[in-house]
């Protein structure tokens, strides 16, 4: 196991000259942390083991476009999982589970409120009675959009207003706190 970003960084530096072993020994340091990051995004094993995957591919690819003073390499990769989740989500086979939030939420109860597992420290305390000053939708919209990356529009239709009201809304919260 790697212990520095610093040896992540020699590590992506051969993994960007096509080292299948550095490639290894990068996926094996850093696959639960974007794995985390993809299913929180999507709530789904088996499709975020695929995006996973997916994620792997394109570092593998673009290895080499990884810049050491821009981001660590965590970051770098974090960015890539995200964004490939999010684009899983907005895909059009997913205009089903947009639907679907028309006659009740196809997100899991247990995401509701996704704050429920964390640890109770003392900034994740304050961020919580942050929260708790504004109304529970709005909360559980916050929650949602930032924390799962659900979609302003799959919000929309499961709080049945526009999309523009949806902003409107998450941009006054995020002023709020």
């Amino acid at each position: 196991m790697l212990g520095s970003s610093q040896e992540l960084v020699v590590v992506m530096a051969r993994v960007a000259k096509r080292d299948q072993d550095a490639f290894d020994i990068l996926y094996h340091a850093t696959n639960r942390k974007l794995y985390g990051i993809i299913l929180r995004i999507l709530g789904s094993r088996s499709l975020a083991d695929e995006v996973l995957q997916e994620v792997y591919v394109k570092i593998w690819h673009k290895a080499a476009d990884f810049d050491s003073n821009k981001a660590s390499p965590v970051t770098w990769m974090a960015v890539i999982a995200r964004n490939r989740a999010l684009d899983e989500v907005r895909r059009p086979s997913h205009a089903k589970s947009t639907d679907a939030l028309e006659d009740g939420p196809e997100i899991p109860a247990e995401f509701n409120d996704p704050l429920a597992d964390m640890e109770r420290s003392d900034r994740f305390k304050a961020m919580l009675t942050c929260l708790d000053a504004l109304d529970g939708q709005k909360r559980e919209m916050v929650l949602l959009a930032y924390f799962r990356g659900v979609s302003r529009d799959a919000l929309a239709a499961r709080y049945r207003h526009p999309t523009s009201t949806i902003k409107t809304w998450l941009h006054r919260s995020l002023a709020q706190l």
